[in-house]
């Protein structure tokens, strides 16, 4: 955690309606990395030190105020009944600050791209309101930071801005730190006497100036500071954060011939020396070690790799899957909250589900571990050195002990004692000549249709 003088808290913006995503999900719950935005902000704030944390929300979405009581509390949820602009977001966090003494970051839920390091220069003044700037590419319709050296002297919006201001390319993000104090103060100031009747943040700087406070900007990446608002800014802000996990983890030792076809978590960690092929998609608490192999078209989440492991193609690593050194999931298999030993194998069509695989075993092609009774999960322990038979059902609760074997086809009720082998299926039985027999009749009675 970064350290700092004075306490810290943050407002995170989340009452928008989000009506141009034109989605069921409150926009701020939309996804990146596999992540709410609004979970990206609040791990910015935690991140810097910020507490409290309160998040405005609004009335109309029980759902976003829901997530940020589960993951925060009661106390840090602020409502905004009626939205009337981005300043009056702000005060309805005042009550909640009350007794606070410190400075106050406000930052938004719809901009999942902001780190606590893009955010942590605007606590170095603690006496006055500093923003975060950007140079946009387009400036367009962003409003201006108008800069005299290293003051901000007006953030002008575009539309009432002249053309000297218009050619500036110093843009403001929306995100701005204060001394709590100063903040609510100079809120109280504000005025909606403008087309939309809003109180706008962005006046507090005229404000604070007035009153001869200090008013700066620092700068962050455009791309840091994007904001979402429609889904194809949703796809473009995935599409930055997927670019960003690649180009760190090529820096840290991870080969991909092909990187952007692999997708990646907010909390994927891949050691040194892994190879990723192409098309892999990582969800949400995967671990992959060093000098591990991810073939391509797997998808692994909630899972652990070991170094020398590899998993695919074609795999599917659920939660709770967790493979050992040198252990090999092949294509069509899927392992849900099984833990397999070094060196053990399952290469081809197999479900794994709910139990342990000891050292060098084997499952052979086509196993089930037959998990579920309709109300209940079991498990199944297959031990060291076992060998389980191609298309063997292991009906769980069961136990394949050490040196085992199944023959193949077999359904396993019962447990197999440590070397023994068990066979359950019916006994082959030939009848001579049966088939061509059989070829015959149909043969004919198929020509007779036919006339």
């Amino acid at each position: 955690m970064t350290s700092h003088r004075a306490p810290r808290a943050a407002i995170i913006l989340a009452a928008g309606q989000g009506t141009r995503m034109k989605s069921p999900l409150p926009k701020v719950l939309h996804p990146v990395g596999r992540r709410a935005m609004l979970d990206h902000a609040i791990d910015a704030a935690q991140a810097l030190g910020c507490d409290p944390i309160i998040v405005v929300v609004g009335e109309h979405s029980p759902q976003v105020r829901a997530h940020v009581v589960a993951r925060l509390g009661e106390a840090a949820i602020a409502v905004q009944d009626t939205p009337q602009g981005t300043g009056h977001a702000v005060r309805c966090a005042q009550g909640p600050l009350a007794g606070f003494d410190g400075q106050v970051v406000v930052t938004y839920g719809d901009v999942p791209l902001l780190k606590a390091a893009d955010i942590e220069p605007v606590f170095a003044s603690s006496d006055g309101v500093t923003v975060i700037g950007f140079e946009a590419r387009d400036p367009g319709a962003y409003g201006r930071l108008v800069m005299d050296g290293d003051t901000l002297t007006a953030i002008t919006e575009a539309k009432e801005a002249s053309p000297e201001v218009l050619a500036l390319t110093a843009c403001n993000s929306g995100v701005m730190a204060a001394p709590a104090a100063l903040l609510f103060d100079l809120l109280a100031e504000v005025r909606n006497d403008n087309a939309k009747g809003e109180y706008y943040l962005t006046d507090v700087v005229a404000l604070a100036r007035q009153r001869g406070a200090p008013t700066r900007a620092v700068f962050a990446a455009e791309d840091s500071v994007m904001g979402v608002n429609a889904q194809a800014e949703l796809a473009q802000a995935e599409a930055l954060f997927q670019s960003v996990q690649r180009d760190a983890f090529l820096a840290a030792g991870v080969t991909m011939s092909a990187p952007d076809t692999v997708h990646f978590a907010w909390d994927t960690q891949v050691g040194p020396g892994t190879v990723i092929e192409p098309y892999v998609v990582f969800g949400p608490g995967a671990v992959i070690a060093a000098n591990a192999r991810i073939r391509s078209f797997s998808h692994i989440e909630g899972a652990t790799v070991a170094s020398g492991a590899e998993v695919g193609p074609y795999a599917r690593l659920r939660p709770g899957a967790a493979l050992g050194e040198d252990v090999k999931v092949g294509n069509f298999v899927e392992v849900k909250n099984v833990a397999m030993a070094r060196g053990s194998k399952a290469n081809h069509l197999a479900y794994l589900g709910d139990g342990t695989v000891g050292a060098g075993a084997n499952i052979g092609a086509g196993t089930i571990f037959c998990n579920y009774d309709g109300v209940f999960k079991h498990r199944t322990t297959v031990e060291d050195g076992a060998f389980v038979g191609s298309n063997s059902a292991l009906v769980a609760p069961v136990t394949i002990g050490a040196g085992a074997m199944v023959g193949s086809g077999s359904v396993i009720t019962r447990d197999v004692p440590p070397g023994d082998l068990a066979l359950a299926r019916a006994p082959q039985t030939t009848k001579p000549g049966w088939a061509t027999r059989f070829m015959t009749t149909m043969r004919a009675k198929k020509a007779e249709k036919s006339r």
